[in-house]
């Protein structure tokens, strides 16, 4: 009875066990709050929040239902820019500081420590090599000691982190490491090709950390450096790149994908993005059936530079009679101007008086405006057209559910196109000085 009145109250206790994640951030008045998500291969868990204090101090406590596993600590918006991995392996606290320019140092949590060690290692080794290179060195017996001890690092730290979440990573990170001494063009070919070899893509580790991104991510802009023609490298990185990555679940593939063309896209390498898209992201989408990501990757695609602009109907005068045509059926100018506005839209209401006086400070057929309103009502905004007689105007009726606002992916107004004669875009400025600079920059190079 005694033993069995003993577990009886360990038992609470032991339910109850806290490990805690706590640190510190520097310096403390960049910071006000911390969010700690439970990573899985495709969606994070949300686990708690913690206030960071006046210096800079945060604490989460996790109870027994915390398993182990990999966590994702956030601390500023947008989430997925400002935050860091930490592994947990449910028997010891994690303690850090952090800092932006010098990122996570881990105080307490083996396989954490055991990880940032590793790294700084490897990274020294990786410095001294490239120190060898540069200098030109002839001195192989140096070359050959310095890869000797980058061998034994990483075959110390694979020794140390057995039994830990850190051996995944070691393993992954393995560099290629000659076995004899060779000049720099063939190591970095070699590196290049041996860059994947100890990268398992399908591995639900790696999966739950930013590990595969940032390896996709280093091969695909760092095998590029220096290359004449920059655009054809990425694609042919990218090739490279799905080959590995077909061992994964196709949920993770449209994760990495996606971010990939992301980054493209915000590069403005629109043509890479719809590389991606057409012979990889649109694939996995159609077998995952996510039609949302389908539809943005086609609106991307026929929104792109280069594409004919979407086509729609607008009414006209000619010779005193007013004609129903098509976008792509106007003639007599060089350029098309399409702006999307309302008349309920106070940046609107600044900037279209300035497209109409740019407009006619040019040549009369050098560029043409076509204005879209996008309305609730008609009346506000065919008051207001009057004031722009220039402008070919057309009512987008239903404002934001409107046809044509939707086939340009139309979000906020004022949103401008510059397409050519032949009504192909060839600019998407951002805002009325980007569209001046536009013509500014084009009227030099003419």
């Amino acid at each position: 009875m005694k033993r069995l009145l003993f577990l009886t109250l360990l038992a609470p206790t032991l339910m109850l066990a806290q490990h805690k994640i706590k640190g510190v951030f520097y310096p403390a008045k960049d910071y006000n709050f911390a969010l700690l998500y439970k990573v899985g291969p495709t969606i994070s868990d949300y686990v708690t929040n913690a206030e960071i204090a006046e210096d800079g101090s945060f604490e989460f406590e996790l109870d027994s239902t915390a398993t182990k596993g990999m966590y994702r600590l956030v601390y500023a918006v947008p989430q997925e820019d400002y935050n860091f991995d930490i592994m947990y392996n449910g028997k010891e606290d994690v303690e850090l500081t952090f800092m932006a320019e010098t990122g996570v140092d881990f105080k307490k949590s083996n396989p954490n420590k055991l990880l940032a060690s590793y790294t700084n290692s490897m990274s020294m080794v990786t410095q001294s090599i490239g120190n060898y290179f540069s200098k030109e060195s002839k001195d192989t017996l140096a070359l050959k000691a310095i890869f000797k001890t980058q061998r034994e690092t990483q075959s110390n730290f694979e020794k140390a982190a057995k039994g830990s979440m850190a051996l995944d990573f070691i393993k992954a990170n393995k560099p290629y490491i000659p076995k004899k001494v060779e000049d720099v063009k063939t190591y970095i070919k070699n590196l290049e090709k041996h860059f994947f070899d100890n990268v398992d893509f399908s591995n639900p580790i790696l999966q739950c950390s930013s590990f595969l991104e940032e390896k996709m991510l280093n091969y695909v802009f760092g095998m590029s450096a220096n290359s004449e023609d920059e655009l054809s490298v990425y694609k042919k990185n990218i090739d490279v790149v799905f080959e590995h990555m077909k061992t994964a679940p196709k949920e993770v593939q449209r994760i990495l994908l996606f971010d990939l063309w992301q980054q493209m896209s915000d590069l403005g390498h629109e043509s890479v993005s719809n590389y991606i898209a057409e012979n990889y992201l649109m694939d996995v989408a159609v077998s995952l059936n996510d039609q949302e990501l389908l539809q943005a990757l086609i609106l991307y695609q026929n929104l792109s530079k280069g594409a004919i602009a979407p086509d729609f109907d607008l009414k006209i005068k000619e010779k005193d009679k007013e004609v129903t045509k098509k976008l792509t059926a106007l003639k007599g100018a060089e350029n098309y101007i399409i702006v999307f506005w309302s008349s309920t839209c106070s940046h609107c209401l600044d900037e279209v008086p300035q497209l109409q006086n740019f407009i006619k400070s040019r040549e009369k057929d050098e560029m043409k405006v076509v204005a879209i309103g996008l309305e609730d009502e008609p009346y506000g905004w065919k008051n207001l057209t009057y004031d722009y007689p220039e402008f070919i105007h057309v009512y987008g009726e239903g404002k934001w559910d409107n046809e044509i606002g939707d086939a340009y992916g139309v979000t906020s107004t004022p949103t401008y196109f510059i397409l050519d004669k032949d009504k192909k875009i060839v600019s998407k400025p951002v805002d009325f000085e980007a569209l001046i600079k536009f013509f500014q920059e084009a009227h030099v190079e003419n």
